[in-house]
C-alpha cells in the first residue's frame, strides 16, 4: 500500500505541472534499486549494448560492468568518464 500511495503522490505532483527532481521520484519508485547501477545498465539497453561490447568500448573489463550494474562495485569517477565516452552521456549520472 505504502507503494501506491508515493506514485499517487508522484501523479498528483505531475498532474499539479509541479517539477521534481528525477533522482527524488527514482527512489520513490525503485527504493531498494541502487541508481548508478540502474543508470549504467539502462544507458548500455538503450544504446543496444551488450557487457562485452561496452566493455571493449569503454576498455573496462566486462566482469567489471557485469558487477557495477549489480551494485557489488562502485563507480568511481575516472570509470564514470570511460563509461560515458562510450555510451554518449553525462560522467555525473553515473555519481
Amino acid at each position: 500500500m505504502l507503494g501506491h500511495t508515493k506514485n499517487r503522490t508522484s501523479i498528483e505532483a505531475e498532474k499539479q505541472n509541479e517539477s521534481r527532481p528525477w533522482r527524488e521520484v527514482l527512489n520513490e519508485l525503485r527504493p531498494d534499486d541502487n541508481i548508478p547501477s540502474a543508470i549504467l545498465r539502462g544507458s548500455r539497453v538503450k544504446e543496444g549494448l551488450t557487457q562485452v561490447q561496452l566493455s571493449e568500448l569503454a576498455g573496462i573489463p566486462r566482469r567489471h560492468i557485469s558487477e557495477m550494474e549489480h551494485g557489488k562495485r562502485s563507480i568511481g569517477r575516472e570509470t564514470a568518464r570511460k563509461l560515458a565516452k562510450a555510451l554518449k552521456c553525462d560522467y555525473r549520472v553515473f555519481m
